[in-house]
């Protein structure tokens, strides 16, 4: 019923909300994309799907939790609140019902795992839990259940203050020419944060095409971990400190591992046409989103190839859980959702070794 309802609103909107939207332009916009017609970029009725003029549709309120209206004129309290009206479910799948039953994963995670008691698959991770806003990026949205990270004031390696963090931290919401209509250069959220790195470059599945797969899969090309370093700094590169490289090229030696590695079982068994492992994905410019191919002395560690955007059910915002010694552990000591494992092997150990093959000895 409640998708029938968007619908209808959806159809209301053609009659009357063309000229809306047309009426919001002429002082707004500069804040609206490139030519497209959607709803984040002039289209039918695309300003009535965010904000509302006097919180009234009807003799009703818009928002009847806050009948003084919201910021920006929003017709929900915050701006994630907002976005998760359509992506919340089948636009997207960002934020499922249930943790421990969440819907198809897609590449950026979903933020349900903010909900989690505990995600702490270590050793006696049962009697040392570690709450959801672990698991990922804790954005504000009240109208889910959760709120702003209650440990981290700022962002870790930078300092963008953890309040503010929210679906449009990262994305226009008006719309623009980047990847994952990601911030470019310059300021956002009323200017209250400046972005000096430009967006990454990419290629991403339509929301509607669900779980990723080898030949079927986001395309990363350059510029990710810089991207990140917006709010996080240089994270992993700072000189002389035992930390993971990022933004670098995997080299001969890794990308020898990377393209013969098959899992536990089977350590030297991959081979290049086919080693390209969307869990542990990597930045190359030549690769599509339908290449199977594995890596290039070139190719590119990135933030992403390690975790998910939004969060995962794992510390950190793993693609993995990276406390557990086997995937097949993963959920046992905590009852949270247990990570899909990629090999379908219950010897398979972490995903580190995809890289790294320090396994090769234990099966």
């Amino acid at each position: 019923m409640k998708w029938i309802g968007i619908v209808v609103f959806f159809f209301i909107l053609a009659g009357a909300g063309f000229a809306c939207a047309e009426e919001c332009i002429l002082c707004h916009g500069s804040m609206f994309g490139r030519g497209q017609y959607g709803v984040h970029a002039r289209g039918v009725g695309n300003c009535n799907m965010c904000h509302t003029m006097h919180n009234s549709q009807d003799g009703t309120p818009v928002d009847p939790d806050h009948p003084d209206g919201n910021q920006w004129l929003l017709i929900n309290e915050t701006p994630s609140d907002v976005c998760l009206n359509c992506h919340a479910g089948i636009m997207g799948n960002v934020f499922g019902a249930d943790p421990v039953a969440p819907p198809t994963e897609i590449g950026g995670g979903n933020f349900v795992f903010l909900l989690e008691d505990n995600i702490n698959d270590g050793h006696n991770g049962a009697l040392a839990p570690i709450s959801g806003d672990k698991a990922g990026h804790s954005i504000l949205a009240p109208s889910r259940g959760v709120s702003a990270d209650g440990t981290l004031a700022t962002s870790p390696g930078g300092s963008f203050p953890s309040h503010q963090l929210g679906c449009t931290s990262c994305h226009d919401p008006h719309g623009n020419g980047n990847f994952r209509m990601l911030y470019g250069v310059g300021g956002i959220q009323d200017e209250s944060y400046s972005f000096t790195n430009p967006a990454p470059f990419g290629f991403g599945l339509s929301i509607y095409h669900g779980r990723e797969r080898p030949d079927r899969h986001t395309a990363y090309y350059n510029g990710f971990s810089a991207w990140c370093a917006n709010c996080h700094g240089d994270f992993h590169t700072h000189g002389g400190k035992f930390i993971h490289p990022t933004q670098r090229a995997l080299g001969a030696a890794v990308t020898a591992i990377y393209n013969t590695y098959n899992g536990t079982s089977d350590p030297f068994g991959a081979d290049l046409a086919t080693a390209y492992l969307p869990a542990v994905p990597f930045e190359e410019p030549s690769h599509g989103y339908t290449s199977t191919a594995g890596a290039s002395n070139s190719s590119r560690v990135m933030c992403l190839t390690c975790h998910r955007a939004h969060a995962s059910s794992a510390p950190q915002s793993g693609r993995w859980d990276f406390n557990v010694t086997h995937l097949v552990d993963d959920g046992i000591e905590s009852g949270s959702f247990a990570q899909p494992n990629p090999y379908l092997d219950d010897q398979q150990r972490s995903l580190c070794n995809k890289c790294h093959r320090k396994d090769e000895f234990d099966f």
